[in-house]
């Protein structure tokens, strides 16, 4: 899982941060960005990508990555900010926010996905399933996951008719069922199929170009 931090270690860098994001599918809610900086002798076996983890498993991860990170960068766009530049450009933009919030500032990302992130002017380097391969993109993973779910569990407190808690707003068949009979809530995502459907037009902006 430090195969990528080796790598850019051995090409002169010495401040390397994992990015990752969570959130980019789901009806409703934010989507969450993580940058972590881990100090060269962290090490813990359990890190993984976050979805192959069980909620407890990351609530302790995220303790533990909290408490020995040197630096972690946490940045949230919500559903409005979604639907106004698209889910592609806010998750870009989520990343970019995190990583502003490092300190220091590293000299390397690790990415994960296909994408770098734009306008950072830092050298990166996007790994395709990066979660699952380089220990920063991982706990940048975890510490996006919990974050988001436990924000949809707050949401869940204030719309408990749509279940946010179970589903974290992701499109499972409950949720859509709910959409239908309640109609969306102000944290349903009015440019996603599956929602703009039921969302008042009057109400809604569509995204820009």
């Amino acid at each position: 899982m430090r195969a990528f931090e080796k790598k850019a270690v051995e090409k002169g860098f010495s401040i390397i941060a994992g990015v990752d994001e969570a959130g980019r599918g789901p009806l409703a809610g934010p989507v969450v960005s993580a940058a972590v900086i881990l100090p060269d002798s962290f090490s813990d076996p359990d890190i993984d990508d976050s979805k192959k983890l069980s909620p407890k498993k990351r609530e302790r991860l995220f303790d533990t990555i909290r408490a020995h990170a040197l630096s972690v960068g946490v940045s949230i766009v919500g559903p409005d900010e979604i639907d106004r530049i698209n889910i592609f450009q806010a998750s870009l933009r989520t990343m970019l926010l995190a990583v502003r919030q490092l300190t220091p500032q590293p000299d390397y990302l690790l990415v994960d996905g296909k994408f770098p992130i734009p306008a950072l002017g830092i050298p990166q380097e996007p790994i395709i399933k990066g979660d699952s391969l380089s220990l920063s993109i991982a706990s940048a993973s975890i510490i996006a996951k919990v974050t988001r779910d436990r924000l949809m569990a707050d949401y869940d407190a204030a719309w408990p008719q749509y279940g946010f808690a179970q589903h974290k707003g992701y499109p499972t068949k409950a949720h859509r069922e709910a959409i239908r009979e309640f109609g969306p809530c102000p944290i349903h995502r009015r440019s996603f199929k599956g929602v703009r459907e039921y969302a008042d037009p009057l109400n809604f902006r569509w995204p820009q170009p």
